[in-house]
């Protein structure tokens, strides 16, 4: 039974991966006939889905008391089993209609993604207690390496097929998890009905770190295909690169025993790390040095949120759905505007002068870091 509930747990962070980064990875495709998406137009894409995200995590708690965590889950898979239906049906329409298909799939996909998060990252903590921190790390690089692997699933299956199959596959995935055993679904207990003020620290955190990982990841593709003239295909693995060498840390550091590298450490390095790839990128102009760069920054941005949850879940112990609801939420806003800001933004600036301007999210990060791990010293 507890096997089976771990599978479905890490299951679902996998596929909801796969299911997250569907829409950066195809922005070439939406930009070229029959889409013929404008960057601003590519960059509203990511505001329903950012809505959608910030009202399910923040639903969570609510949910969590009313459903059980069972019902909670299975609302965010069946959420997810939904935006992926909108997304196939885009693939086989045009104009309009696909931009309206388009539209739903991601608000959907918003929710499904902060209620099944909030769910997964407490059943992670819930069924590994005593490694709670490497059971969310690992979680979290699950979800990592599904969005890695998934852009060049959907460019593979788009090169004979159409991209549409990728999608339904994921689809009937998330359906095959439902079936999946889970722990007893009960509602929470002794949980105080208040907010705590010292919460909003870990989601701000979050927020301003997910800034940065938005910038990075949703906009790889274009910035190196479209704003570097580079062959797609080198966008699409500049993408993956960042999702891949972020999942590959991910493990990589959670396992680093706490004698060798104390895990404060790395959490402090990693908004560092993210500085320097933000300073390095606008330099560089060859494909594969480029690529390397955002491989980099993926891996600096590799334990600042699984590490940021695992403190902020050990903090709140007796309210660890509401934290993880918070922690998501804070994620998906910052997630948004990371996404969608360099859209409209690049009426005024370049891409390269927006990657100089977000050197300066390093500096509260560290801040917010070393007072965050204080307690972990």
């Amino acid at each position: 039974m507890a096997k089976l509930s771990a599978v479905a747990v890490y299951t679902a962070g996998f596929l909801q991966g796969c299911a997250f980064v569907l829409i950066p990875a195809l922005g070439t495709i939406l930009a070229a006939p029959p889409y013929h998406l404008s960057s601003s137009a590519y960059g509203v894409l990511f505001l329903p889905q950012t809505l959608g995200a910030i009202f399910g995590a923040l639903a969570a708690d609510t949910l969590h008391q009313r459903i059980g965590s069972r019902g909670l889950f299975r609302t965010g898979v069946a959420a997810n089993v939904l935006a992926l239906l909108l997304l196939a049906a885009a693939a086989y329409s045009s104009g309009t209609l696909a931009h309206a298909l388009l539209l739903m799939e991601t608000l959907f996909l918003g929710v499904g993604f902060g209620l099944t998060l909030a769910a997964v990252n407490h059943y992670a903590a819930l069924l590994f207690p005593r490694t709670a921190t490497m059971a969310v790390t690992l979680l979290n690089a699950g979800i990592g390496g599904a969005t890695a692997l998934s852009p060049l699933i959907l460019h593979g299956i788009a090169a004979w097929a159409s991209w549409g199959v990728w999608p339904l596959m994921l689809a009937a995935g998330f359906g095959l998890v439902l079936f999946l055993p889970l722990p007893a679904s009960t509602a929470k207990t002794g949980e105080s009905p208040r907010w705590q003020a010292a919460m909003l620290l870990f989601a701000l955190a979050a927020f301003l770190y997910a800034i940065g990982e938005g910038i990075f990841g949703s906009w790889a593709n274009i910035y190196i295909s479209v704003n570097k003239a580079l062959p797609a295909h080198y966008g699409a693995l500049a993408l993956s690169a960042f999702w891949g060498s972020m999942t590959l840390f991910r493990i990589l550091l959670a396992l680093v025993p706490e004698r060798v590298i104390a895990q404060r450490w790395l959490y402090l390095a990693a908004p560092l790390g993210m500085g320097a790839c933000f300073a390095a990128l606008p330099f560089l102009s060859s494909a594969w040095t480029l690529i390397g760069a955002f491989a980099l920054a993926g891996a600096a941005c590799s334990v600042y949120f699984p590490f940021s949850m695992a403190y902020g879940l050990a903090a709140f112990s007796g309210q660890q759905t509401r934290m993880a609801g918070l922690m998501v939420a804070a994620l998906m806003a910052g997630e948004g505007i990371g996404s969608f800001a360099p859209g409209p933004l690049q009426s005024w600036f370049t891409l390269n002068h927006i990657y100089l301007f977000a050197i300066l999210l390093t500096v509260p990060l560290w801040v917010l870091g070393r007072r965050l791990s204080a307690a972990q010293a």
